[in-house]
């Protein structure tokens, strides 16, 4: 089973995701895939170029959301226990929320963030 099966989004930490935004949309063309707030204070913000199929989350620290690359998995709680099998420590168990697929986050070898979003559950 590879775990990864594809990129779904890159997130950037902006200081301000009104200008990021204006930026992203108005300046290099980008189209907004989404705009909403997942909870207080926590706003996600993804742009997606013309054509593409990989989004841009601008997203700030304050807000809480990961901040990293998202990558869609066939099966999170699969993947979990694959990962934990290699020597990996998640953030947390898989994820449930009423406003996402399950999910889970954990840190490559270098410290980068990298969460893992199940198949299904993700907005075209």
């Amino acid at each position: 089973m590879s775990i990864a099966t594809r990129i779904m989004s890159v997130s950037l930490e902006v200081t301000d995701q009104d200008r990021a935004l204006t930026f992203y949309r108005d300046v290099l063309g980008c189209e907004v895939r989404t705009d909403v707030e997942v909870w207080p204070g926590a706003r996600l913000v993804e742009v997606v170029p013309p054509g593409s199929t990989v989004a841009i989350a601008l997203l700030t620290r304050e807000g809480g959301l990961p901040i990293g690359v998202r990558y869609i998995t066939g099966d999170a709680e699969e993947a979990h226990r694959a990962l934990v099998a290699a020597g990996v420590t998640p953030h947390q168990e898989v994820l449930y929320t009423d406003f996402a697929p399950p999910m889970f986050t954990f840190d490559d070898p270098d410290g980068n963030t990298v969460i893992l979003i199940e198949d299904g559950g993700e907005r075209p």
